[in-house]
């Protein structure tokens, strides 16, 4: 999996969770001025996690082509398979270039089906947000563990994802052995996200 940084991560999740596929608009969770923004998806665009494609009447433009068309951005296979999303059959993504799976692993298999997210299931997200809504909820090592994520990468998922995008309100509490654990609060979880 390639290394991503959280600002990538939330735009490769964004795109991830449309029907379409499109990764144009950016998440209004990404504080970033236009410049930054370009960077992060010509840097995207280079490791072949998004691309760029026709765009339709209702996508919002990324450039003009040569042929003075207008190009759009999906996220692509490997930009699903680096999230952890598994790509669709008939191709929602336009590359296809197949990247190992993740491999199971004893944490994987206490984690049951999520309750009232939009998350896609047997992904490292619908993973994750599992893990979280357990009683006890999680610790940043268990979510390495279960997504092979870095932690950092986790903890921007937590917030960026999960409480900006999807509104899940996450607890965050130190237990008897001073050890931090997240959760996600079961009344937010029931709540539709918006």
């Amino acid at each position: 999996m390639p290394n991503l940084t959280d600002t990538q991560l939330v735009i490769l999740s964004a795109a991830a969770q449309r029907d379409d596929s499109a990764v144009l608009p950016l998440p209004t969770s990404l504080s970033i001025n236009k410049g930054a923004a370009t960077s992060v998806l010509k840097s995207l665009i280079r490791k072949g996690l998004i691309a760029e494609r026709p765009a339709c009447r209702r996508d919002e433009t990324w450039r003009e082509g040569e042929n003075d068309d207008c190009l759009a951005l999906s996220i692509t296979n490997a930009g699903l398979e680096a999230i952890g999303v598994e790509p669709e059959p008939k191709g929602k993504a336009t590359n296809s270039a197949a990247a190992p799976k993740p491999k199971p692993n004893n944490l994987r298999k206490q984690v049951s089906k999520p309750s009232g997210t939009r998350a896609r299931a047997r992904t490292k997200q619908s993973l994750l947000i599992d893990l979280l809504t357990r009683k006890r909820g999680a610790t940043i090592e268990e979510a390495i563990d279960i997504t092979g994520w870095q932690a950092h990468s986790v903890r921007g998922f937590i917030s960026g994802t999960l409480r900006k995008r999807m509104g899940l309100n996450i607890l965050s509490e130190k237990d008897g052995q001073g050890i931090r654990r997240y959760r996600i609060d079961q009344a937010s979880a029931s709540a539709p996200a918006s």
